[in-house]
């Protein structure tokens, strides 16, 4: 589909053989970002991963990502942190118990792992989780809106009425200041002795920065904010996957009988044990299937002036690729409305970019980096949330709001609200 949004011309795929043409047969042509007003003005000029145009500072980036920070091994160095946060998000809802506001304490656990992660844990003094909070959720929404500048891109003054630049302005200074102060807190502790596979984000970049300050493309303190995305995307997967789980209660039932023949006892699920749940990744491909985190892939822009099939697409064009359409055209999803697990069982179907039917991570070259990071947490969040509780509605299912809130990600539009009580197929933890 064709859209002519102001003087931007942008083009819309939303099936699976337009997907790969885009993603991989001519990923190259396709590979850049345009320069949009607000990840300009957030980003340092779009000094980060997500939102670099394709070239050389984006390629270095993009090295650093995947060789230290998102690494196997580096993801692995986090398994205690993650133990850690996921058993106080239990004790949390233990001590909440009756009716619960599920999505609350979803995102306080996402932010505490990923802000641990990032800044370590010295950092997570009161107030810098709810500030957090308050940034993720307007980033969302401003890079998920659609601002005039970015669709009359001759016209800068248009969204001065509209008082983006101010709220634009505004958050750009909550996370600077929160990286600048962290940051600070890293060199302040600077000798300190660190076990290398505990290491947070700030001091593997603080170290490469050293080391890359002698090469052509360096790291520079405005570097460090490009990998503060993440949060919102692994809450939403949790979210949606917990209120498909208590709508359909059959498929939480097998996936708690699942856990307890894995679990022959054991109080306490680890990662060792998440390797042998089928049904549970089953459950989570379908969540991102059903309720892709970003609907519509990262907007793209061409290169250069190209053909797809018989169409011309000239240079500069922007491109959007409907994931959210994808995972459920019906040519290849049986009842694509539905929520069954089942169907990922003994499938070769995978989120890795290969299967262009099922791309919630997107592929090609701008594939989620973070992909192996957020699904971990994710598998082990939810093992623990199905095996210490039974989970029912307060209300009849039939009554559940289902429907999503707009923006460049999208959570559920209502608050999740379950009742907890703790399961019988273990012991209480004292």
């Amino acid at each position: 589909m064709h859209l002519q949004l102001g003087q931007v011309p942008t083009l819309i795929a939303s099936s699976p053989q337009y997907a790969r043409e885009i993603l991989k047969t001519q990923d190259r042509v396709f590979a850049s970002r345009p320069p949009l007003k607000v990840p300009r003005l957030m980003m340092y000029g779009t000094r980060d991963i997500a939102f670099a145009p394709y070239g050389e500072f984006w390629r270095h980036v993009r090295k650093i990502t995947t060789l230290h920070l998102l690494s196997s091994k580096r993801v692995q160095s986090f398994r205690r942190m993650r133990e850690e946060t996921v058993a106080l998000m239990i004790q949390n809802i233990r001590n909440a118990s009756g009716l619960v506001n599920l999505s609350d304490i979803l995102y306080a656990f996402t932010t505490s792992v990923i802000a641990r992660v990032t800044f370590g844990k010295e950092f997570l003094r009161p107030g810098v989780i709810e500030k957090i909070h308050r940034l993720v959720k307007e980033n969302s929404k401003l890079l998920g809106g659609l601002h005039l500048e970015d669709c009359f891109p001759g016209h800068k003054w248009l969204d001065f009425f509209t008082g983006l630049s101010g709220r634009v302005e505004k958050n750009f200074h909550g996370w600077d200041s929160l990286f600048e102060e962290s940051i600070e807190d890293h060199i302040r502790a600077e000798g300190a002795a660190v076990d290398k596979d505990e290491q947070d984000f700030v001091d593997v970049l603080l170290a490469l920065q050293k080391e890359e300050n002698t090469k052509d493309v360096s790291l520079t303190r405005e570097d460090m904010d490009m990998f503060a995305a993440g949060t919102h995307t692994t809450f939403i997967l949790l979210e949606w996957t917990m209120a498909e789980l208590v709508k359909n209660p059959n498929v939480m039932n097998k996936a708690k009988e699942e856990i307890i023949q894995i679990m022959k006892g054991k109080s306490t699920i680890d990662e060792d044990d998440i390797d042998h749940m089928m049904y549970l990744r089953a459950i989570i491909k379908e969540a991102l299937r059903l309720h892709p985190p970003i609907p519509l892939s990262g907007l793209r822009e061409s290169m250069e002036d190209t053909m797809i099939k018989n169409y011309k697409i000239p240079a500069r064009t922007r491109i959007i690729v409907n994931t959210w359409s994808i995972g459920r055209d019906i040519e290849y999803w049986e009842s694509p409305k539905l929520f069954l697990p089942e169907r990922f069982i003994d499938s070769p179907l995978d989120y890795k970019g290969n299967d262009f039917q099922f791309i919630p991570f997107g592929a090609g070259r701008r594939i989620c980096p973070a992909m192996q990071f957020a699904i971990i947490d994710v598998e082990l969040a939810l093992a623990n949330l199905i095996h210490h509780f039974e989970w029912k509605l307060p209300i009849e299912v039939e009554d559940m709001d289902m429907s999503e809130s707009p923006g460049l990600t999208t959570p559920r539009k209502s608050k999740l609200l379950v009742v907890a009580t703790p399961s019988k197929s273990i012991k209480s933890l004292k």
